[in-house]
């Protein structure tokens, strides 16, 4: 050894001790913040919303109605629609029983005073009432308490369904109930399996899977912390994503930084020096990848709907945390534990080797890829993009404009079937009207409107003289209650407002009360008012998704490009990239929507499932070309672009297997949530990471560099002199 090398050596070792220190308090600093963000897991639903609503821009009609319903009900309340459905005829004896049973039921907390009276439909085989039930309550407890007592005191023979907006909203509420539990013990078994597979180590996955685990504990506490003072918006779908992104993507960056570890540990003895090096050569790459996708979710903020806003923020926060633990916590330990956290199957040091061995030496798979790619660069990439653009046609057969309010949830569901059952005895629409807030003095010319109309099969107005808080309106105006000569109550008037309520022929949730409601506002624009409900909530949520993925999907490319021109020094790279990812997208989103409508057979999809299935596998996607390329120009400063490109496959593609691999698994965990939008949304980044992983990034993506040579640097400097070496020209 050279007076140099002892020299640096007791230099190494006299820093040692405060290396522990540093090392001990990091870790101890991550476990404090942890020890505060872990117990928030069980009280997320104390800073949640699932209402549609209130994700709704200022701007929308339904936003606005649903802000002056307040004013004219009195209350904050969500209408529960109670139907009875008998085996024979009600007569006024059973509808007695059953309004003694309503009554007993609907005494309990979480009801608001204000239920309707036993409504028996025309046929007689079945009969409805309305619940106004607490918005600021338990919704689902509520609904479920309300639905055993009534099953438990109505007579044999009388078949009970709880459904309209409060029916639904307890499915959605009980749709999500697991996201605390199941969905967190799935995604971190199946990342366990792969990091025990993967580095046949026990201990290694603990200290991985514990990176991912603090990571999102800090950062739930900060953004529980954001959405308790109303900075922030959280919903159930929200949430789980959070929980998702950031255990994957702490796993992704752990194991890109263990992976430069190991391989330093082979070439030193000092594990502070390894890890150093490692944190050095990961860096870069880890700030790169977590960085575009950060830019990507924040692309979000352009969003109308404020369920998308709010994500980008929540999620790139979580993306943040990941990048921080990976590279503090991560390396800490790595220092702390050396070789051992390899134990048994140990790097090995060897003192004799002066230089890195050649990675294309060798019979492994990348090795072997490596010298394929060599001999038949042009008709990979051509066979593969083919390939990909084939299984792009798919996408045309993608229906996402919108899914029923009924098929939000997966598996049985009470209300659905109460809505079917409802559907078959009274109007579609009992129980959600369609509101209409229209000036006064506009009154009856909005009436008209509504009764002209085939698809509102009765209208009634906010009245605090009549019974039952509404009154009819016919085109002759307000009826009257009690015998003749009784003047017409008056309507309720907020800022010189009145509100209507039209009964929808068709189910709240159908394309046809959807139809209605859209022709309603192109005749009733001329009048000024304004509609809301649940259909009006449905009709303007797919509009702002729809304005939203034209937007954001260009916007999010451009920022990526320029964050990859500033990362590679390049613009042909770059470019490529970014159309390699764009048609893997177009290929999972085509694979998914044939497999959506003929295996599956979904009723549609929402209209920001291929907005944020471009967000997550654009952002997520290109994390492994980053990973690849980056490494790639690093041995083509060495080595020659073309000798570059099969040694940077070479060296990266086990670990950004493994990747891809996690990723996709903890994607796909996301579809033990029975919620629809959470099932397609696993399944398109699941798939679109595993073919970004085995088809773009191992084929395409090399095979096309390999094929264009330096070139694909321009204008760097690197395109125009490549290497110190001479490039190999091999074919």
């Amino acid at each position: 050894m050279s007076t140099r090398s002892a020299l640096r050596e007791q230099q190494t070792h006299t820093r040692s001790p405060w290396r522990w220190l540093i090392s001990a308090l990091i870790i101890l600093a991550w476990l404090a913040a942890a020890s505060f963000g872990g117990p928030l897991f069980g009280k997320i639903d104390e800073v949640s919303s699932n209402d549609q609503t209130a994700y709704l821009p200022e701007s929308a009609d339904a936003t606005t109605v649903q802000t002056a319903l307040d004013d004219f009900l009195g209350s904050d309340a969500i209408p529960a629609v109670v139907v009875f459905a008998s085996d024979s005829q009600i007569d006024e004896s059973l509808q007695a029983e059953l309004a003694d049973a309503l009554s007993a039921a609907t005494d309990a907390e979480g009801i608001l005073e204000g239920t309707s009276p036993v409504l028996v439909s025309d046929d007689g085989e079945a009969a409805q009432a309305f619940v106004p039930i607490a918005a600021d309550g338990e919704v689902g407890e509520i609904t479920a308490t309300l639905s055993e007592s009534l099953r438990e005191s109505v007579p044999a023979g009388i078949d009970v369904y709880i459904t309209g907006p409060a029916g639904f909203t307890a499915d959605l509420i009980a749709g999500f109930a697991g996201i605390d539990g199941i969905l967190l013990l799935v995604a971190l078994l199946a990342v366990l399996v792969i990091l025990v597979i993967v580095y046949r180590s026990l201990l290694l996955p603990v200290i991985v899977l514990s990176t991912s685990l603090f990571a999102l504990c800090v950062a739930l506490l900060v953004v529980w912390w954001l959405a308790k003072f109303e900075v922030l918006l959280l919903s159930g779908q929200t949430q789980g994503i959070l929980f998702i992104l950031v255990i994957g993507a702490a796993t992704d960056y752990s194991l890109l930084l263990v992976a430069r570890f190991r391989e330093e540990l082979r070439h030193t003895d000092d594990r502070w020096r390894a890890v150093g090096a490692a944190w050095r050569g990961s860096f870069e790459p880890i700030l790169a990848s977590g960085g575009t996708v950060i830019a990507g979710l924040l692309c979000l903020l352009l969003s109308d709907l404020k369920s998308n806003s709010t994500l980008g923020p929540v999620a790139a926060i979580g993306i943040a945390f990941a990048m921080l633990a990976a590279l503090s916590f991560l390396p800490a330990m790595l220092g702390l534990f050396g070789r051992a956290a390899f134990w048994p199957r140990r790097p090995k040091y060897d003192p004799e080797l002066a230089a890195r061995p050649d990675p294309l030496v060798g019979n492994g798979l990348w090795q072997r890829l490596a010298r394929v790619i060599r001999r038949r660069p042009r008709v990979i990439w051509v066979v593969t993009t083919l390939v990909l653009a084939v299984a792009a046609i798919g996408v045309v057969q993608l229906k996402a404009d919108g899914v029923p309010q009924s098929d939000l949830v997966l598996g049985a569901s009470e209300a659905r079937d109460g809505q079917a059952v409802l559907g078959e005895h009274f109007p579609g629409g009992s129980g959600s009207p369609v509101y209409v807030l229209v000036d006064a003095d506009q009154m009856q010319d909005a009436a008209d409107v509504l009764l002209a109309d085939d698809g509102v099969d009765g209208v009634t107005i906010t009245s605090e003289d009549s019974p039952s808080g509404s009154a009819p309106v016919t085109a002759d105006g307000i009826t009257a209650f009690g015998p003749p000569g009784t003047p017409a109550p008056e309507p309720t008037v907020v800022d010189g407002d009145v509100l209507l309520q039209g009964t929808l022929t068709a189910a709240a949730d159908s394309v046809e009360a959807e139809q209605t409601v859209a022709d309603l506002r192109a005749e009733l624009d001329p009048l000024d008012a304004k509609l809301g409900g649940v259909t009006a909530t449905a009709v303007d949520t797919n509009t702002a998704s729809i304005h939203d993925r034209n937007l954001i999907i260009p916007v999010i490319l451009a920022v990526i490009l320029v964050i990859l021109m500033l990362l590679l020094r390049a613009i042909v790279a770059p470019v490529l990239l970014i159309l390699t990812t764009v048609l893997s997208f177009g290929s999972a989103m085509g694979v998914s929507a044939l497999v959506f409508n003929g295996i599956f057979q979904f009723s549609g999809a929402d209209p920001a499932v291929p907005l944020f299935g471009f967000v997550f596998l654009v952002a997520l996607g290109i994390d492994y070309n980053i990973f690849l390329m980056t490494r790639v120009r690093e041995e083509s400063q060495r080595f020659g672009t073309r000798e570059g490109v099969l040694r940077g496959l070479a060296v990266t593609g086990g670990v950004i297997t493994s990747a891809g691999l996690v990723l996709a698994a903890t994607f796909a965990a996301l579809s033990v949530i029975p919620i629809l939008f959470l099932v397609q949304l696993a399944f398109i980044v699941a798939f679109g990471v595993l073919l970004d992983t085995f088809v773009v990034r191992s084929l395409l993506v090399p095979a096309l560099s390999y094929d264009i040579g330096k070139a694909i640097w321009w204008p760097s400097k690197l395109s125009r002199s490549d290497a110190s070496h001479t490039e190999s020209d091999a074919t």
